[in-house]
């Protein structure tokens, strides 16, 4: 079983885009039994919030539901238990760190590292622009299953 953990700020946009389309892709490649994937945030701003209306119509657009999705909080627990942990950038990446720590046994990583154009996830709670952020997100969990997939080959 691999567990992905994708992580951002609130838990309202960019973390739970990613752990559906994540989910969507492993579906569609009949790899479900193989995954555990989920979502959280670095902040208590959003617990208990729904997916933003803006990023659940874009997902929606996209054959994609998040329903009964919720946000929450990480936790220490969550590096112990998750194999990778991706963050939608650099400033998720720096606030995780008193969840993981020292990130001893390298499972953090930035989710466009997984692509041909490493940087930050467009947040669209500032731009509004929920199609770069979807690209960038589609482009990113495409980059990431591949790596997944590669290692398991291995």
């Amino acid at each position: 079983m691999t567990r992905v953990l994708f992580v951002c700020h609130g838990n309202i946009c960019r973390s739970p885009m990613a752990e559906f389309v994540m989910k969507d892709m492993v579906e569609r490649a009949e790899m479900t039994h193989e995954f555990e994937i989920a979502s959280c945030a670095t902040s208590r701003e959003e617990i208990g919030n729904p997916v933003y209306p803006p990023a659940k119509k874009k997902l929606a657009e996209h054959g994609i539901s998040c329903e009964g999705k919720t946000a929450r909080q990480m936790t220490r627990e969550d590096y112990a238990h998750y194999d990778y942990i991706i963050a939608m950038d650099r400033y998720n990446i720096r606030n995780m760190a008193r969840f993981v720590g020292e990130d001893a046994d390298g499972k953090v990583a930035l989710l466009l590292d997984y692509t041909n154009r490493p940087g930050d996830v467009a947040d669209p709670w500032y731009t509004g622009d929920f199609e770069a952020t979807w690209q960038d997100v589609l482009c990113g969990c495409e980059g990431l299953l591949h790596a997944i997939k590669s290692k398991k080959a291995e």
